[in-house]
């Protein structure tokens, strides 16, 4: 089934085929397989990016949209990333960056496009975690920028992936949520034996 990639802003991209198009941008990001790229470069896949800020023992998650993130492709392949964010001023490029996150998405997009259900693909961050996951919603009409995991929507957890949790293993957020809950829960301390 195909993924129904949700449009970005157009601001949001322009800034991104600005920031292209700035020998300086490209030069001062520490993005050398950008840097030394044969060919044109051009954002492809926008997915919004979703920070989750909060969980709660019960599971429920509480999520705010973050940015846009481009996957940059130079020929065959892409090299790079670049994320934007919402600003007083409307949308604004943020930054390029490389890393094993961007063959991640793509491998974990590709994997999404075999399941037999059509998914919304979004990216949602657990920070308290260092983790990035393919979160794939379920209605495909939705505005990707709004919104919050449902329980029978998939997270496709990123490699490199926290220990314990396995990468590119969809998971249903019902079913992830609690074991992400219990990691970021601190453990109380035991009082001092008497």
């Amino acid at each position: 089934m195909p993924l129904h990639v949700p449009p970005a802003p157009a601001p949001a991209l322009r800034t991104v085929l600005t920031a292209l198009g700035s020998p300086t941008a490209v030069r001062e990001a520490r993005t050398p397989s950008l840097l030394h790229s044969q060919g044109p470069a051009t954002p492809e896949l926008p997915l919004p990016v979703h920070v989750l800020d909060e969980l709660s023992p019960a599971g429920a998650a509480a999520t705010r949209l973050a940015g846009w993130r481009f996957l940059i492709r130079c020929g065959e392949r892409s090299v790079a990333a670049a994320d934007t964010m919402l600003t007083p001023d409307g949308w604004a490029f943020s930054h390029f960056f490389e890393g094993p996150y961007i063959a991640s998405t793509e491998r974990a997009l590709r994997q999404a496009e075999t399941m037999g259900q059509p998914y919304q693909p979004r990216l949602l961050s657990v920070p308290s975690l260092y983790m990035l996951t393919l979160w794939l919603h379920g209605d495909c009409t939705a505005d990707g920028a709004t919104g919050h995991p449902a329980a029978t929507d998939l997270l496709v957890p990123l490699a490199p992936a926290p220990p314990g949790i396995a990468a590119h293993r969809p998971h249903r957020v019902a079913e992830l949520l609690p074991v992400l809950t219990h990691r970021v829960t601190p453990v109380p301390l035991l009082g001092s034996p008497a």
